[in-house]
């Protein structure tokens, strides 16, 4: 049997911040429908749970699936603990360590519950919006580990052993800067102001300014020269 290597159907992971805002509306934009998957990591906040809902309703999506993992019962990360977010950290120190708000295997746990939803729908193709310059030094951002996962995804499904199926993990922002990412958005007609990335944001959802996600953001959108919408406390 022929192995399908496109679909009209795309699973695309949404967070609804910047990048994977941004790799949505290229997946629909590349003739895909994208069928957004988000997860509910009991991370220490909701509010990027709602930004994810805001962005999908925007794009139109046809189908949004969240789904609970219960990432705060391993913990080993300042967004699933008590942890302290690390705040005024410079774009090299980022660049160099990695980070405490790294969440141990999360891209690979996620990426397994995008595969698995692949093959029930039929589909080769994954969206997930990684990105290997402003990466903030999380391991599982880097172009060898997403070349390594596609690698294992096809060896590990009953449709891709049977070559029904030939999974491709799309990742069109891996080498892309922040501020390059918001310019394509922008092209696209993406409202970044529907999108959230702060680590630690106050109880009213306003962003913090100081963590690396934040530093990052206003960064992107000043060298993009757009005006960054996010409210800062």
């Amino acid at each position: 049997m022929k192995e399908k290597d496109t679909s009209p159907v795309a699973v695309v992971l949404v967070s609804g911040g910047i990048d994977s805002t941004t790799c949505l509306a290229i997946a629909g934009a590349n003739g895909h429908e994208p069928f957004a998957l988000t997860f509910r990591y009991q991370q220490r906040h909701s509010v990027e749970i709602e930004a994810a809902r805001r962005v999908v309703q925007a794009l139109r999506v046809t189908r949004h699936l969240i789904l609970d993992l219960p990432f705060s019962e391993i913990g080993g990360s300042a967004l699933t603990s008590d942890l302290e977010v690390p705040k005024r950290r410079s774009v090299d120190q980022m660049a160099r360590e990695i980070p405490i708000t790294y969440v141990p295997a999360r891209n690979t746990i996620f990426l397994s519950f995008a595969l698995a939803w692949a093959e029930v729908l039929g589909t080769a193709d994954i969206f997930l919006g990684v990105n290997a310059l402003d990466y903030s030094g999380y391991p599982d951002c880097r172009p060898e580990y997403i070349e390594a996962f596609e690698r294992m995804a096809n060896l590990a499904t009953k449709k891709t052993v049977q070559g029904e199926l030939r999974i491709r993990i799309h990742t069109p922002l891996i080498n892309m800067t922040k501020a390059q990412i918001i310019r394509t958005g922008a092209e696209l007609g993406v409202d970044y102001s529907l999108t959230h990335s702060c680590y630690d944001p106050d109880p009213q959802g306003r962003a913090c300014g100081l963590c690396d996600s934040c530093i990052l953001r206003k960064r992107g959108f000043s060298e993009a020269g757009i005006p960054d919408p996010t409210i800062y406390t």
